[in-house]
């Protein structure tokens, strides 16, 4: 298994996790993550990625010298975890509740 599988595995692993994705730099998906239907893998890489290409527009509009390296979004429903590179971009979709209540059950301990 090389190392990206090793990552991926280990990212889906973790509580509340419920899709992965990795998009290319056209925003079409070239990992679809197992859980979601093909309809909307695309519609989550569609519009992630113009988003994120629009959010990264916005901080070097702010600063030259920076960049976008993380873009976290926080839905009713899911938690949005986008983080961009050069040619490619992941993006993983958590419940936020599933996280909540395990970091709330281990607090009472």
């Amino acid at each position: 298994m090389s190392e990206v599988e090793e990552t991926l595995e280990r990212i889906k692993a973790h509580r509340g996790v419920e899709g992965v994705i990795i998009v290319n730099k056209d925003g079409i998906p070239i990992r679809p993550s197992k859980g979601l239907d093909e309809e909307a893998t695309r519609k989550y890489a569609a519009n992630l990625s113009q988003l994120a290409a629009k959010a990264r527009s916005v901080v070097r509009d702010l600063d030259p010298q920076n960049d976008l390296t993380f873009l976290r979004i926080r839905c009713t429903k899911h938690e949005l975890l986008v983080s961009p590179d050069k040619d490619f971009t992941l993006i993983v979709i958590q419940n936020p509740s599933e996280n909540e209540q395990a970091v709330a059950a281990s607090n009472v301990k």
